[in-house]
């Protein structure tokens, strides 16, 4: 395993981070179908072992419950570990999930991630989507009133774009932004990941496999089931998939040169980013996050880059 800092202020992690939305279980909030929470822990602690440090979950995965596996996962190990969460997105009794990112809510959603993870601090909070109806530097100063608490280490944003980065700047330094990246959805190298490098703000790209896109196991017949979102998904039904599993292909013979799995590569493709500080693989299994792990070693040239980058733009 390699590890980088994340921002200018921020702690070590490893540069494949441990994604958690999965292991919520299914409903809305985790959408992936059910899951077995034995696996997932065994999964968990086999990345543990394989020298992963960063775990990202967020209180919505699964309504609550991948905090409480996570948590319990690492509770021995706590110190090892950096584990980063999310608020910003709340649910009612039936389970409809609205965003929020006032104040009050933010530091009620925190308090509430603490109890389930079963620790007294977060590493790294983040908020998981912006909220229209709030003010960024609202949202900001109740992140920010954590840290003074003692209740939150670090700060990061998910799914932010560069202004309202800009706003929540002028409150506190942001430590972290988290937003998808991956060769299939590259828009992020515009202008996010320059601005992040400007600023000393640590990116952790979410989704570098694009779904499951790059696994390098779909075909023109995958179908997903009614309680996974993807088959909703213009990208992983009908035309969508038909093109993106011809891109798949001949990105596989890009790999195949360098005697890697597709899945390496586009994790190597991310990492490959100097903005880039994590890449966070989904986990449902132990394979999942073991099979990547030879991507850290992996170095792509400027010519090979490149040549990923056509076959993603036809």
């Amino acid at each position: 395993m390699q590890y980088r800092k994340l921002g200018k202020n921020g702690p070590i992690i490893s540069v494949i981070g441990f994604g958690s939305w999965a292991i919520g279980g299914a409903g809305w909030a985790s959408a992936w179908g059910s899951q077995d929470d034995d696996q997932s822990i065994e999964s968990i602690r086999a990345a543990l072992d394989a020298g992963v440090t960063f775990y990202d979950t967020a209180a919505v995965y699964g309504l609550g419950h991948s905090e409480e596996v996570l948590g319990q996962a690492l509770r021995g190990d706590r110190d090892r570990v950096i584990i980063a969460t999310k608020c910003g997105l709340v649910w009612d009794e039936s389970g409809s999930v609205t965003r929020s990112g006032a104040y009050d809510s933010v530091i009620r959603e925190a308090e509430a991630s603490l109890k389930r993870l079963g620790t007294d601090v977060i590493d790294l909070y983040q908020v998981h989507w912006p909220d229209s109806e709030v003010p960024a530097e609202e949202t900001m100063r109740a992140m920010d009133k954590l840290v003074q608490d003692g209740k939150v280490r670090y700060v990061g944003v998910s799914n932010y774009n560069a202004e309202q980065l800009r706003q929540s700047l002028t409150v506190r330094h942001v430590d972290s932004l988290q937003p998808p990246y991956s060769i299939l959805r590259p828009a992020a190298e515009q202008e996010l990941l320059p601005f992040c490098q400007a600023n000393g703000i640590g990116v952790v790209a979410y989704s570098p496999l694009t779904s499951g896109l790059l696994s390098g196991n779909y075909t023109y017949e995958t179908t997903f089931g009614e309680d996974d979102w993807r088959s909703r998904n213009k990208a992983h039904i009908g035309e969508g998939l038909r093109g993106n599993v011809d891109k798949a292909e001949k990105l596989k013979q890009v790999a195949a040169r360098f005697d890697i799995t597709l899945p390496q590569l586009a994790i190597a493709y991310d990492l490959a980013h100097p903005a880039l500080t994590s890449a966070i693989v989904g986990v449902r299994k132990p394979s999942h996050i073991l099979g990547v792990l030879p991507a850290v070693d992996i170095k792509l040239d400027e010519a090979t880059l490149a040549e990923i980058r056509a076959i993603a733009a036809q």
